[in-house]
């Protein structure tokens, strides 16, 4: 009988894990969604690019290197900002400065007053890709992995710059690319 009650209890102590995992999982499928400790947002789906969606003014590109984007219709005052944020994010990263580029995109082809040698500009030529950015607000920041998949995004006006840091920090500790 002994060997029997070591077989159940046995076979209890695998089983009973999954079986409340799996029905925890089911019961509450939007913890595990919820409960990020990122502090921008996350775009859902997360937006592939390649190379026939941009246009990329000389030989940069997305594939490689961590991009932080801007992307709106005109450069103004919120686009100054911005680009000046993008940059003293990229000076503080110290020695992970160079894991991280800049890009500006804007549909009217304007440029920040700011003459900044480091900024690449570009353009948006895909409709597709157009559309994807609708859905997010205008005047964002955008966070393009080094694959070319837009994955964050962050709203310039309310931007914490020391949030943004700690958000790369952890993505280059546990990215193995770029």
């Amino acid at each position: 009988m002994t060997a029997r009650k070591e077989f159940w209890m046995l076979l209890a102590m695998f089983i009973l894990p999954i079986a409340f995992g799996t029905l925890f999982f089911y019961a509450s499928p939007n913890y595990f969604s919820e409960s990020t400790v990122n502090y921008g947002e996350l775009v859902r789906p997360v937006i592939a690019t390649d190379d026939t969606d941009i246009e990329i003014e000389g030989s940069a590109s997305l594939e490689g290197i961590w991009t932080m984007v801007y992307v709106s219709s005109h450069c103004d005052d919120v686009c100054e900002k911005a680009v000046a944020d993008m940059k003293t994010v990229r000076t503080l990263m110290n020695a992970d400065m160079r894991r991280i580029q800049r890009m500006i995109i804007i549909e009217d082809n304007s440029t920040p007053t700011s003459n900044d040698e480091d900024l690449i500009k570009a353009r948006v030529i895909s409709e597709k890709l157009t559309q994807s950015l609708k859905k997010y607000t205008e005047n964002a920041i955008y966070l393009v992995d080094p694959i070319g998949n837009i994955m964050l995004y962050y709203e310039p006006q309310n931007i914490d710059i020391r949030l943004v840091i700690k958000d790369l920090k952890r993505l280059f500790k546990y990215s193995r690319i770029g």
